[in-house]
Order: structure tokens, then C-alpha cells, then sequence
């Protein structure tokens, strides 16, 4: 036999031996260690409540009930395009005086400026002609009439005069109407008033002058200068985007609560109209919503979260906001209780909230007890003893 060969082969034996039962006891270490810090984590999970102190905590049951749904919806206040209208000049000419200004509220037939107009100045002695023409025919006709009954003159200059009087009757009705269309209440009046050439022009309705688009000096065209938007600011529209997962919620008709970080007060309204198509470019629907504004405090184009109440959601689990806590990275968690008085906290998706209670969408399941009332001791008792 080689002892020479022998040696190193047996050397090399007992190496890998040696080697082996280090490995194995490596491997017993990790598995230790692991299952102490498996232990430790679940300790640090659970903790306990002394009894004593259980008053202090309200337990509540993880409950499956039908919660209403609730859309979250963001918009921009506008104009109620129904209660909105452009101020526009009848007749033409430069601006002698503007009456009011932007905020202003005026009253229907309130005067807003004053025209220097030619074009009235003419309607004006138009009426005045055609009136005095009526006048006169009418007092022809009467003397026509008594005329022909003393048999002074024939019928045929009777139905003459009755003919010349339904002519300057016809004259000056139409020049009394197109006054009252520019805006002259009472034409009679102009025949013991002063010649002006100064026209006012007046409020179509009570409302808010929201804006001014004319200045002194300017020259109006004759139906087409705008010189104001008067809008009643009572009632506003909100107009939202729905996105395509929302619409089988949303119904012309729905109550919506809108809300504003300007304001703490909730402006109630209702959903009057739907869009027929989407936004190509947004991929979402309009909707606008009728809302109800006291005191005037939503203002165009203003932003504002939309709350539309869409139906309910059966077989929800829900729990009381109480029992719902934030964590530092703001993630909702809650407080299991497991046992007689000890607790686990645990992280879940919550939901829509409605009534004092809010939706849970994972991490608990129906029958489980939480802490509601009280949640907030749990966390500062849970924070010492970590």
C-alpha cells in the first residue's frame, strides 16, 4: 500500500466532514433566529388591554349592510345660462353715462347707461307726427260723422274720414310699439317732456352685474354692442366630469351636495342634464348640476367637490369611523380584537362613508370585533409598549 497517496486522501475525507457539520449548524442558526424574530413580530402584533382599562375601548362588530354610494365628483361653478343674459343696445350711438357697475344688483327696468342716439331722436318725432295725425283724423271722423247725419255730406267722404282715422291709428301704434321695444314704458309722456336725444338703456331682470363691457364715449351699433352680463347669482351650475365606471350611477335628477375649501357651508343642488357623448380628448361625461347658492358665495369658475348621491351598495361591510385610524404614511388601519382583551392592528381598503359608518373593501371580514370609540387609546397604549 501507497502511504503516500493514502494520507492526503483521508485528510481531504476529514476536511469535507468537518466542513459538513459547519454548514449543518449554520443552517440550525437561520433557522432559529428566524423563527425567534417570526415569534417577535407576531408578539409585536398583539397586545394587551388589563381589564380595568377596557372601559375605555368600545368593541364594535364588522357589519354587512347596504351603505349608500356616494360619487365624488370635481367641477366649476359657471353661470346659470338660464338666469344669464347679454345686455345688448337697441339703438345706436355713443354712451353719454354708465349708471351702474360690476356687482352692482339691479332691479328690472333699472337703467344701466344712457344713449345719445339718433336713431331714437327720430323714432321719437316719428311718434310724436303719428300722433298728432291721429288727433286730427279723429277729429275729422267725428265731425264727419255728425255731417252725415244732418245729411251735409255724402257716405262715401264719411267712410273717406273713418278710412284716413284707421290709417294715423295704425301709424301711431306701430311707432308707440317700436318705443316700447327700445325700452320708453309710457310714449304718451314724450309729448309734455323736453327733446332729448338720450335713450337709457334697462335691466331685462333682477340680477347681479357681473360684467361691463362698454365705457362713456363709446359708440354702440344698434342690436349688436354688448354692454353688460347681468346673471341672477341665487342659483349657479356646477359642472362635472363623470368617468365611464361612474355612469350607470349618475341620473338627471339626482340630490348633490356641493362643497368648497373657500366655504365651510354645503350648497345642496340637484343634476338636471347629462351630456350625450363623451369628451373624446378626457374620456369623461359632463353633467351639470343645478345648485341653490345663498348669499351669493359661489363664484365662476370657482372649483368644488361634487357629492352625488348614486343608489345603494347591498352587503357592505362597514365598521363606525371611530374604528378607522391613519398611520403615519396616512394609511387607514384598525384594531382587531382578538381574545378577550387583546388587540391587533391591522391595515385595510376602505370605502365610501355614510351615516357614522364608513365601507370596508379588504382586510376585515363579517363577524370580526374592532375598536371603535376608544381606537385612539389603543394607539397611544400600542406606541408604549412597542
Amino acid at each position: 500500500m501507497n502511504t503516500t497517496r493514502t494520507l492526503p486522501a483521508l485528510a481531504l475525507a476529514a476536511a469535507a466532514l468537518a466542513l459538513a457539520g459547519c454548514g449543518s449548524g449554520a443552517s440550525d442558526s437561520a433557522e432559529k433566529m428566524t423563527s425567534y424574530s417570526t415569534r417577535q413580530a407576531v408578539k409585536a402584533e398583539l397586545f394587551t388591554v388589563p381589564a380595568e382599562q377596557m372601559s375605555h375601548v368600545k368593541v364594535a362588530a364588522v357589519e354587512t349592510t347596504p351603505l349608500g354610494r356616494t360619487l365624488r365628483l370635481t367641477g366649476q361653478v359657471a353661470y346659470n345660462g338660464f338666469r344669464t343674459t347679454p345686455v345688448i343696445s337697441a339703438v345706436g350711438g355713443p354712451v353719454s353715462r354708465v349708471l351702474v357697475a360690476p356687482g352692482e344688483h339691479v332691479q328690472k327696468g333699472q337703467s344701466l347707461l344712457e344713449v345719445s342716439s339718433p336713431d331714437y331722436s327720430q323714432l321719437r318725432a316719428s311718434y310724436l307726427k303719428a300722433r298728432e295725425a291721429y288727433h286730427v283724423t279723429d277729429k275729422n271722423y267725428a265731425r264727419a260723422q255728425d255731417l252725415y247725419a244732418h245729411s251735409a255730406i255724402a257716405e262715401r267722404d264719411l267712410l273717406q274720414a273713418e278710412s284716413d282715422r284707421n290709417q294715423a291709428k295704425a301709424d301711431l301704434d306701430a311707432s308707440e310699439q317700436v318705443l316700447r321695444i327700445l325700452g320708453v314704458p309710457r310714449p304718451d309722456a314724450l309729448e309734455k317732456a323736453p327733446p332729448s336725444p338720450e335713450l337709457p338703456l334697462l335691466a331685462p331682470f333682477a340680477g347681479e352685474v357681473v360684467e361691463r363691457l362698454c365705457s362713456p364715449g363709446q359708440l354702440l351699433q344698434a342690436g349688436g354692442t354688448q354692454c353688460f352680463t347681468i346673471s341672477d347669482m341665487s342659483s349657479v351650475w356646477v359642472l362635472v366630469n363623470i368617468y365611464q365606471n361612474q355612469l350607470a350611477y349618475v341620473h338627471p335628477g339626482d340630490t348633490v351636495e356641493v362643497q368648497t375649501d373657500a366655504y365651510p357651508t354645503v350648497f345642496h343642488g340637484r343634476i338636471s342634464y347629462v351630456a350625450p357623448a363623451l369628451d373624446p380628448n378626457t374620456r369623461t361625461l359632463q353633467a351639470r348640476i343645478v345648485t341653490e347658492n345663498p348669499g351669493e358665495k359661489l363664484k365662476k369658475d370657482m372649483w368644488v367637490t361634487a357629492l352625488v348621491q348614486a343608489g345603494k351598495i347591498e352587503n357592505t361591510l362597514t365598521v363606525p369611523d371611530s374604528a378607522v385610524l391613519r398611520d403615519t404614511e396616512n394609511l387607514p388601519f384598525v384594531y382587531v380584537l382578538v381574545g378577550e382583551n387583546q388587540f391587533g392592528r391591522r391595515s385595510v381598503t376602505i370605502g365610501g362613508t355614510q351615516g357614522g359608518r364608513i365601507e370596508i373593501l379588504s382586510g376585515l371580514k363579517a363577524g370580526e370585533r374592532v375598536a371603535g370609540d376608544g381606537s385612539l387609546f389603543l394607539q397611544f397604549k400600542n406606541s408604549l409598549q412597542q
